[in-house]
């Protein structure tokens, strides 16, 4: 089963924040992830969400999970928490019963 982080924050300091941006995607990408959503612009249908979402499927829990921990992003992980303010979740896709 896919794994999935999903992302929903506020820069706080987009010159700052422009470092993470360039640096995260090959590290998503060694991981076997995907980015399906990114950036600013969703439509808020309920509650008060941060502008910013990003989803991002890997082939697993697992391969999120490597991802995170990585020696690659925590390398490059502060300027995504130091130029931002939200929170980052990982989740399981999400299978009927059957």
């Amino acid at each position: 089963m896919s794994g999935y982080i999903v992302v929903n924050y506020r820069i706080t300091d987009p010159d700052a924040y422009r470092a993470y941006t360039s640096a995260v995607v090959p590290t998503i990408q060694a991981h076997g992830g995907e980015i399906l959503v990114a950036g600013p612009g969703s439509e808020v249908v309920e509650g008060s969400p941060e502008p910013v979402t990003v989803v991002v499927r890997f082939p697993s829990r697992q391969a999120a999970r490597d991802w995170y921990d990585s020696p690659e992003y925590q390398a490059i992980i502060h300027h995504r928490l130091n130029n931002t303010e939200g929170s980052m979740v990982l989740a399981e896709e999400f299978q009927l019963p059957g």
